[in-house]
C-alpha cells in the first residue's frame, strides 16, 4: 500500500469503474476511447477544466503508428480532412538545405502534421458524445491499495474528498502528476538529463516557409520551421534557460529566425503578429518501471523527450497501444501476460526514442562557444546527409519505430 495521507475531510462518496484514468490529455482520452470500443468501462479524473486542457499548445507531428491508432479509435475524421501528410523533412546547415526523403527511405512511410490541440479536441468530442464519464476540476490526490485487486484513486471534488474504486489505474497525468509521485523512492528509478537551453516558440497565422519541416544548425543556435496548417506556422529558436518571453518582440524573433536559416529559406519567411509565444525547457526523463501492481504509468508521467525528434505525443500513443491491448486481453480472455510485460515492452521503445531525441538534439544545438564543437556537428551533418545508410537510419527513427 502507498503511504498516502490527506487532511481534506472525507465524506464517504465512492464511485466504481473497471479502469480509473488520471488525466484527460491525449493519453487518458485515447485509452478511454479504445477501451470503450472493447466494452470496457472507465472514468477519467482531470485536475483542470476542459477549456484549459484543450487550450494547451503542444506538438504537431504524428508518426504513422499514431495516425493508425487514432483511426482505430475512430477519431480520425477531422485529422484525415485537415492533416498534412509529409514524406520528408530537411536539415539546414552551412547555408544549405538537404532533404531527408522518409517516404523513399522507409518503404512508403510518412508523418502527418496535425496539432496535439486538435487531437485532444477530437478525443473530447468523441468521448463525451458517447457518454463518457470525465470529472473535470477533480484533482487526484493519491492512489491507495494499488497492489491489491481493487485500487482506489482518492480525489477532490468541490472541496470534498472522494474515492474511485477500480480494477486498474492508468496514470496519464503528466510529468507533475500524482501517480508517479506516490511511489516510494526505493521502488522506482529515475533517469534525467536537463539541457542547458530552451526553445522560444512563436505561433502565427502566416504560411509555412517550406512545404516540410526544416531543422537548422547555426553558430547562433538551433532553429526549427514547423507548421500547424497551410496558413498557420510554428517557429522556434534556441534560447537560454534564463531568457524571458518579455525580452522578445515579434520583430526581434523574426530577425533572429532569419539569421539562423540558409539565405534561400530566410528570404521566403513571411512574418506576422504572434498568436502565442512561449519558452519550453528541454529534458530527457525516464522512470522505471512503468507498472506498480495494478497501476500503470503512461505518457509524460513515465517519460519526457526533448521536442527535437517530435516523439512526446507519439511515445504516449505507443504506451496506450500496449496498455489497451493488455487490458483488453485481460477482460476478454483473463490473460495477464500482456499486463506483466507492459513495462518492459514500453521501455524498450521509450529508450530508443530517448536515444534518438538526445542524438538529434546534440547534433543540432549550440552547447557552448567552443568552435570545435560546431565544426564536429557540421562534419556529422555532412557525413549523415551524404550517406544512404545515415539518411535511412534517421528516416526510420523520425517516421517512428513500429509497435511490437
Amino acid at each position: 500500500m502507498s503511504s498516502y495521507f490527506c487532511t481534506i475531510p472525507y465524506y464517504g462518496a465512492e464511485m466504481r469503474t473497471q479502469v480509473g484514468i488520471i488525466g484527460s490529455g491525449p493519453s487518458g482520452l485515447l485509452l478511454s476511447q479504445l477501451l470503450h470500443l472493447n466494452g470496457i468501462d472507465s472514468i477519467i479524473l482531470e485536475r483542470q477544466s476542459r477549456t484549459y486542457v484543450e487550450g494547451r499548445i503542444r506538438a504537431g507531428v504524428l508518426e504513422q503508428g499514431t495516425v493508425d491508432l487514432l483511426r482505430t479509435a475512430g477519431v480520425n475524421e477531422r485529422m484525415d480532412q485537415n492533416g498534412i501528410i509529409h514524406g520528408g523533412f530537411s536539415l539546414a546547415f552551412s547555408n544549405r538545405k538537404v532533404s531527408i526523403d522518409m517516404h523513399a527511405l522507409t518503404g512508403g512511410k510518412t508523418i502527418m502534421i496535425y496539432g496535439q490541440t486538435e487531437v485532444t479536441k477530437d478525443l473530447f468530442d468523441t468521448r463525451l458524445e458517447a457518454g463518457a464519464k470525465i470529472e473535470f476540476e477533480c484533482p487526484a490526490l493519491g492512489v491507495e491499495d494499488y497492489h491489491s485487486r481493487k485500487p482506489r484513486i482518492v480525489f477532490e471534488k468541490e472541496g470534498k474528498q472522494q474515492e474511485l474504486v477500480c480494477d486498474f489505474v492508468a496514470g496519464c497525468d503528466g510529468f507533475h502528476g500524482v501517480s508517479r509521485k506516490i511511489i516510494p523512492q526505493e521502488k522506482i528509478r529515475l533517469f534525467e538529463k536537463v539541457y542547458p537551453f530552451g526553445w522560444l516558440g512563436i505561433l502565427a497565422d502566416v504560411p509555412p516557409v517550406e512545404e516540410e519541416l526544416v531543422y537548422a544548425n547555426h553558430e547562433r543556435g538551433f532553429a526549427l520551421c514547423s507548421m500547424r496548417s497551410n496558413t498557420r506556422s510554428r517557429y522556434y529558436v534556441q534560447c537560454g534557460l534564463d531568457d524571458q518571453v518579455d525580452n522578445w518582440t515579434d520583430d526581434r524573433f523574426w530577425d533572429e529566425l532569419r539569421h539562423r536559416l540558409p539565405e534561400s529559406i530566410a528570404a521566403k519567411v513571411i512574418t506576422g503578429p504572434r498568436l502565442e509565444m512561449s519558452i519550453a525547457p528541454l529534458r530527457s526523463f525516464v522512470s522505471e518501471p512503468m507498472r506498480f501492481g495494478n497501476m500503470f504509468l503512461a505518457g509524460d508521467a513515465a517519460h519526457i523527450v526533448p521536442p527535437t525528434g517530435a516523439k512526446g505525443l507519439n511515445l504516449a500513443a505507443s504506451d496506450i497501444y500496449y496498455l489497451w491491448r493488455a487490458l483488453s486481453a485481460f477482460y476478454s480472455e483473463k490473460r495477464t501476460d500482456l499486463l506483466d510485460c507492459y513495462s518492459d515492452v514500453c521501455l524498450r521503445r521509450v529508450w530508443k526514442a530517448i536515444r534518438f531525441s538526445w542524438w538529434f538534439t546534440a547534433m543540432m544545438h549550440k552547447f557552448d562557444d567552443d568552435p570545435i564543437g560546431q565544426r564536429l556537428q557540421l562534419a556529422e551533418l555532412d557525413y549523415l546527409t551524404g550517406s544512404l545508410a545515415g539518411k535511412t537510419s534517421m528516416a526510420e527513427n523520425y517516421v517512428g519505430l513500429p509497435f511490437e
